[in-house]
């Protein structure tokens, strides 16, 4: 098993390096891609020094069964044909790709199928707020269909990059030292703060982020689902949390959807309001699964549920999944 990451020195890149060897992924052979600015560094993989070589239009990919990519969806359109020219599958983390009818756009705990059909060699990897959302929803939408979903999201830094964490961090010292605050990679400052933006606006009003959650949902779920988000940057660091209300066809008990949440793959339910037991940021980073907790009635809606959510962005919402997409394809391979 010869596998690439394209973009390794970026904070998806090296959460690929992490999960691939907790995970103890089948890589025989591990090649790292990146930009001229990345180009010649090191990292260590399994006690082995790696290092970065130039993503370049070549034959590089030549004997490669998979390439994660993480660098940017110019980058992952530039050169989706070099990297799956000789029969590598690219799982792509960019938004590039996600919404091509041809290209599949997968969760494994919702639609691990979907890989399978790739006419493009390309498998898409959500939106991270999509990606934690879904995991939650698939275990609901199997005891009633859902048709409407509000959510508000409280995204960390990291879904900004590596840079953005540092940007983050670096503002509270400079705050707590006097001086002048650095504002570089978000629209405003971001600590003490919170912005309610993520994405550039569209012409509806709401933020590309806002328009991805919409779309890639109905994709995932193969579903008529309508989803009206907003999506807000607030000062975590690396996990992201949800608040989402559902409304599905017929009423549900929350002791009905916490016991589905209790027992669904890639979820672990904290719900104990006795004794403030709820998912928080400060305690999902690092985690795995997604976490839910505070499932109550929707006192606005009688069909409606409502429930908080928090994962690390980074890790399920980038890295993990890809890999479990990798992990389903080699469990399946003589189907693909």
């Amino acid at each position: 098993m010869k596998v690439a990451i394209v973009g390794a020195s970026g904070a998806v890149g090296q959460e690929f390096l992490k999960v691939l060897e907790e995970r103890n992924f089948p890589a025989d052979e591990l090649l790292l891609f990146g930009s001229e600015r990345s180009a010649g560094r090191t990292y260590k993989f399994k006690g082995r020094d790696l290092t970065v070589r130039l993503l370049k239009h070549d034959d590089s990919f030549k004997g490669v069964d998979i390439a994660f990519t993480s660098a940017g969806a110019g980058t992952s359109r530039e050169f989706a044909q070099t990297i799956t020219r000789y029969g590598a599958v690219m799982i792509d983390n960019s938004s590039a790709f996600r919404m091509d009818a041809d290209v599949p756009l997968v969760v494994p705990e919702c639609n691990a199928e979907d890989a399978l059909v790739r006419p493009r060699g390309i498998i898409a990897n959500p939106n991270c707020t999509t990606i934690m959302m879904v995991v939650v929803l698939k275990p609901i939408e199997r005891l009633s269909h859902i048709r409407r979903i509000h959510v508000a999201s409280y995204q960390s830094a990291s879904g900004a990059g590596a840079q953005a964490m540092a940007e983050l961090e670096r503002q509270y010292r400079e705050i707590v030292e006097g001086r002048s605050v650095t504002v570089e990679k978000f629209p405003y400052q971001l600590a003490y703060n919170v912005i309610p933006q993520i994405d550039v606006f569209t012409d509806n009003g709401y933020t590309k982020e806002e328009m991805k959650m919409f779309n890639e949902t109905r994709k995932i779920l193969h579903s008529d689902v309508k989803c009206s988000a907003m999506c807000v940057r607030i000062s975590a660091l690396r996990s992201h949390s949800e608040a989402v209300w559902i409304e599905t066809e017929e009423p549900l008990e929350p002791e009905a959807v916490q016991a589905a949440l209790a027992a669904a793959p890639g979820v672990t339910l904290l719900d104990d309001p006795a004794t403030k037991t709820y998912p928080m940021p400060l305690f999902t980073g690092g985690k795995d699964d997604v976490y839910v907790g505070r499932v109550r009635k929707d006192l606005a809606c009688e069909n409606g549920i409502t429930l908080w959510l928090s994962g690390d962005q980074i890790k399920k919402g980038a890295a993990l999944n890809a890999v479990q997409i990798a992990e389903y394809l080699i469990k399946h391979k003589d189907n693909a």
